[in-house]
């Protein structure tokens, strides 16, 4: 099915203005009030208030353009869980990724036992319409415990040091947690980090496997992309 990009109808700002807003916020670990003094240097006056609004309406939409024109992912996923503070209280993270380091699913839980365990396991399966050949996870035993009731077939290795993978991918997540100086809710974190999983992996192309000419025209394709996918290349460019 044809991607159709979101309406913009009622919106002040032009569709390139909000998508570049979009697209720098979840892009790089900035702030709103950061990403609005960007704009300001541009000549662009909008409030960070704006911006935040924008994030929260197109944010997931983008991602969701941007996954499903991922491959399917392959046989081997890493699972981890980290714990993230919101509001205060401690939560965990839960976190699947391919072999290629690409982000499967993500789900903000308030545990990290065998009911959490089994309840990602199943979103990620409903998710991406897939089993997986083998999956690999850290020791904790609830994984262990949910994946023989939930993917009993699929082969389970346990070991800390196979799954770097996963652990690196926490990374951005820190990040992007520090911009924001922590999370307010479970679902604003959601929300917000499953947005940040879709977008900000699209403008990561890995420069270290690439030679510099390799890395500019796969940039200059990925951008071609988004606008696409925002709809912006339908409209003339301002910025």
């Amino acid at each position: 099915m044809p991607d159709v990009p979101p309406s913009y109808k009622n919106h002040r700002y032009p569709v390139e203005i909000i998508s570049h807003c979009v697209g720098l916020y979840f892009r790089f670990p900035l702030s709103y009030r950061e990403t609005g003094e960007l704009m300001l240097q541009r000549g662009v006056i909008v409030s960070y208030e704006t911006i935040r609004r924008w994030c929260v309406k197109f944010g997931q939409a983008y991602a969701s353009s941007l996954r499903r024109r991922r491959p399917r992912p392959g046989g081997k996923w890493h699972l981890d869980e980290v714990f993230i503070k919101i509001n205060g209280e401690h939560k965990y993270l839960w976190r699947a990724v391919d072999a290629d380091g690409n982000v499967l699913d993500i789900l903000v839980q308030n545990h990290r036992d065998k009911a959490a365990a089994r309840r990602f396991l199943r979103k990620l399966m409903k998710k991406t319409q897939t089993v997986p050949r083998v999956i690999v996870t850290g020791r904790l035993r609830s994984c262990s415990a949910a994946h023989r009731e939930v993917m009993p077939s699929v082969e389970h290795r346990s070991h800390q040091g196979l799954n770097n993978r996963a652990e690196n991918s926490h990374q951005p997540t820190r990040q992007r947690e520090h911009a924001m100086k922590g999370f307010r809710s479970a679902g604003a974190a959601q929300r917000s980090l499953s947005a940040f999983s879709g977008i900000s992996p699209h403008f990561r192309p890995g420069r270290h496997l690439m030679t510099a000419g390799r890395h500019r025209f796969e940039l200059l394709l990925r951008f071609t992309l988004w606008n696409h996918i925002t709809g912006a290349d339908r409209m003339p460019a301002t910025i």
